[in-house]
């Protein structure tokens, strides 16, 4: 009788993970507190004056390694707008919301923009 085949913890049957997108080492960069990944360059922050819905969270013109929810209208600070719910593509945290849709002509410079909760992002390269 072949000896008992020994089992490896769940962790060990798992790929080694990877990002879509990584951003070059000589930029300042954000990324996933929870797994690193890259999320933006820092040339991409529009602002830093956002409030997400759990603390401060800053507005991106565009982000790497995230996914994307479907839109849904949300009634935020300032007025009602179609978001959508972005989240790490590496851990799957929810990081913020895309901007889909402004409904009042004021706040149509936010549409195909990202806001990234601050709670959820790390700056890495070159922030001394």
């Amino acid at each position: 009788m072949p000896p008992p085949r020994r089992r490896l913890p769940p962790a060990a049957h798992l790929p080694p993970r990877t990002f879509h997108s990584y951003l070059p080492r000589s930029h300042r960069t954000y990324s996933c507190v929870h797994c690193r990944a890259h999320l933006a360059r820092h040339e991409e922050l529009i602002s830093k004056s956002f409030q997400g819905s759990h603390g401060r969270a800053y507005l991106f013109n565009s982000v790497v390694n995230v996914g994307c929810g479907p839109a849904e209208q949300r009634l935020l600070l300032t007025g009602l707008h179609s978001v959508a719910d972005i989240f790490c593509q590496s851990c799957k945290t929810t990081l913020g919301w895309k901007y889909e849709q402004a409904f009042e002509s004021s706040q149509k410079y936010k549409e195909g923009k990202f806001i990234i909760e601050m709670s959820h992002m790390v700056k890495e390269n070159g922030w001394d």
